[in-house]
């Protein structure tokens, strides 16, 4: 049969950009976590002091966790020289720690290594080095790998993001099964997949929960079974967590239970047989999905029946969207939503947020599992879960967009940030996701119902027996000889193929049923890489707290990598001979200890032997300088200093005096990046 596309009405489009609208909420959406960046310290990185401070102080963007291991300071030697006492130096919202140094410091180069958890429950560190009177070798090593990185750091985000899909499976699944097709709680396939993400979430959390001691702290594996360490998080916000998502998986599987055990046989037997004591029809349920039986002798009982179904749906219903939200709210109350501004709007609006990416998706995938092992599927549940679909993507539409508010922060965060390039990859998973999704509205529409006599062919032809094998119930067959288990086996491959191949004929039978199939199954694959670029974005350091960072200096707690500034300025003092080229060096090109060269020479490149030559540096941004140095005359033409000190890193300007006479003297000066 020919068929042709429906054209984009006035509904369609509106419909597309609010799917575009809520896609887009997604990708901006608060999954991404609101890391805590170091904005500063005293004393400041490569900072050269005369005496020795009292103390190091660190100062954050947000709350963090710190212990009293958490702030170690190593002299040249690799010794603690902190007390080890941690000190809260906080005040309002100004979050800073600090440790007590001991007395009597000897001059050298410090280390300040560190190490915390965010509020968003993820491990940051850093180090950093000062020095006393004047810098010198050490012999610190610090950790090449960085926090919640190496192997620990893989698995636990590889049980994230199987903690995530298992939420959707699970939720989603059972969410499709209440809203859209109670038929499907006898159908084995759609049990498979519930109890799979039951089954997922569970395993993810107990990784999840022993993987956190050296995720947060030595990145050592075989320390996810030390008793101490596992103590020591249990105590944490993200350690009580995980436990009470534990407890909320028992609730959910006394849930499961009941879905597949008393509701599963209140929905697939014709209102009324339970109370009769009557035989479940051995067709299917006809046209639509799950019909009154008519043949129901004593209406009272048929009304009780269908009046008991009705309660045990909404008693579900209730039970699991409260044990859903539960387990949402483990995430909300740990990670992302629980720092950063507004706090308490963006957990409950995260708990929604969560709720209705696992309505969408989730049922998107027990919808793709329905569409390939149950064939009888009637377009009144597709329609069903269309909408539930819709209503879905409105609720991402509005949460989504609250948090890209809140957690990117600018437009200039999406190009000058890690952050910002990855959810521009999302973007170009959202187009490919949005067309996929309008292809499958477009199927959608075309399914047509099953008409009594296609269902009256169907159970002939063997979908009875198909269907019957997915409830996990048996076929009426031919009794097999007693005692005789090869015929019993044979029979019961006999049956398997019969229910498979009356599943493949149907199937391939409905065109429609099968373009459906194919952009259920596109739009799932797309879904789960999406979902994989957002397991990532867990582990970024979002735009908003980057350039906050920025902002306040928290980029100088990373050195510059030492490299020798080397300038060339040609000069003219206006005198005779009095037109060169200036030419300085400074090694190693840091804070710290540095040895000059000058050299000065003249137009035709040979030595210019100038009576004076003075230099000056100045650090404008900080006030500093000028700092006037007069280096000595190593050769003609050649002017050097050693152990000259610079004090900070950053842009200093360099100032180079050259005098070719009594009376003729020029200065000319460049600026030079010194880390």
């Amino acid at each position: 049969m020919t068929t042709t596309a429906p054209r984009l009405g006035t509904a369609t489009l509106l419909r597309l950009l609010l799917i575009t609208a809520a896609l887009l909420g997604t990708v901006l959406t608060g999954t991404a976590n609101a890391h805590a960046a170091l904005t500063g310290s005293n004393p400041k990185d490569g900072a050269v002091l005369a005496v020795a401070p009292k103390d190091v102080t660190l100062t954050f963007s947000e709350q963090v966790a710190l212990g009293n291991d958490s702030i170690r300071v190593l002299d040249p030697k690799s010794k603690r020289v902190d007390t080890g006492r941690l000190k809260d130096l906080g005040a309002g919202d100004v979050v800073r720690y600090g440790v007590d140094l001991h007395s009597g410091l000897p001059d050298g180069t410090y280390t300040v290594a560190w190490q915390a958890v965010s509020a968003d429950s993820h491990p940051i560190a850093g180090a950093f080095t000062f020095s006393v009177g004047a810098p010198s070798k050490t012999a610190v090593e610090l950790p090449k790998q960085e926090a919640g990185g190496g192997l620990v750091g893989a698995l636990y985000g590889i049980a994230r993001y199987a903690a995530y899909t298992g939420f959707t499976v699970l939720v989603g699944g059972a969410a499709f099964v209440l809203a859209c097709w109670p038929r499907g709680a006898g159908v084995r396939p759609v049990q498979r997949l519930v109890v799979g993400g039951w089954v997922t979430l569970t395993a993810a959390t107990l990784a999840m929960l022993l993987l956190r001691n050296p995720y947060t702290g030595s990145g050592e594996l075989g320390d996810a079974f030390d008793l101490a360490g596992l103590q020591a998080v249990l105590v944490t916000k993200t350690g009580a967590a995980l436990v009470s998502r534990l407890l909320l998986l028992g609730a959910a599987a006394l849930f499961i239970a009941v879905l597949f055990g008393a509701y599963a046989k209140r929905a697939t037997e014709p209102e009324g047989a339970a109370e009769q004591g009557a035989p479940r029809p051995g067709g299917t349920e006809g046209a639509v999905d799950g019909g009154a039986d008519a043949s129901g002798d004593d209406p009272g009982a048929a009304a009780d029946g269908a009046k008991e179904k009705q309660d045990l749906t909404f008693g579900l219903a209730i039970g699991g969207t409260v044990v859903a939200a539960g387990i949402a709210a483990t995430w909300a109350l740990s990670e992302h939503a629980s720092a950063g501004i507004q706090a308490g709007v963006a957990m409950p609006v995260d708990v929604l947020h969560l709720l209705a990416v696992a309505a969408w998706l989730g049922g998107l995938a027990t919808l793709l599992v329905v569409l390939h092992r149950a064939p009888s599927l009637g377009r009144a549940a597709v329609l069903r879960f269309s909408r539930v679909a819709f209503w879905s993507v409105v609720v991402l539409a509005a949460t989504g967009l609250y948090q890209s508010w809140r957690q990117v922060g600018s437009w200039s965060a999406l190009t000058g940030t890690s952050y910002g390039r990855l959810l521009l990859v999302k973007i170009g998973l959202v187009g490919v996701l949005v067309g996929v999704a309008w292809i499958s509205r477009r199927w959608t529409a075309r399914l047509s119902e099953p008409t009594h006599g296609a269902a009256v062919d169907t159970e002939t032809s063997g979908v009875a027996a198909a269907d019957a094998a997915e409830a996990g119930e048996p076929r009426a067959a031919e009794p097999a000889p007693s005692g005789d288990p090869v015929r019993a086996a044979q029979l019961a491959r006999q049956d398997a193929a019969v229910a498979a191949a009356a599943r493949k004929r149907l199937r391939d039978a409905d065109p429609e049923r099968t373009g459906l199939r194919r952009s259920v199954l596109a739009e799932a694959g797309v879904a789960v890489v999406l979902l994989a670029v957002t397991t990532v974005l867990t582990s970024t350091e979002p735009g908003r707290t980057e350039e906050q960072a920025a902002r306040a200096g928290g980029g100088a707690t990373e050195a510059v990598p030492s490299r020798p500034v080397d300038v060339t300025m040609p000069f003219d003092t206006g005198g005779a001979n009095g037109k060169g080229t200036a030419r300085l060096t400074v090694s190693p090109g840091r804070s710290g200890a540095n040895e000059l060269h000058v050299w000065t020479e003249r137009p035709d490149r040979k030595p210019l032997d100038a009576p004076e030559v003075k230099v000056a540096f100045t650090l404008t941004a900080e006030k500093i300088g000028p700092l006037p140095l007069v280096p000595e005359r190593v050769a003609a033409g050649h002017w050097s200093a050693s152990n000259i000190q610079i004090p900070l890193p950053g842009e200093w300007q360099v100032r180079i005096t050259v005098r070719t006479s009594d009376i003729d003297q020029t200065t000319v000066e460049k600026n030079v990046r010194i880390g």
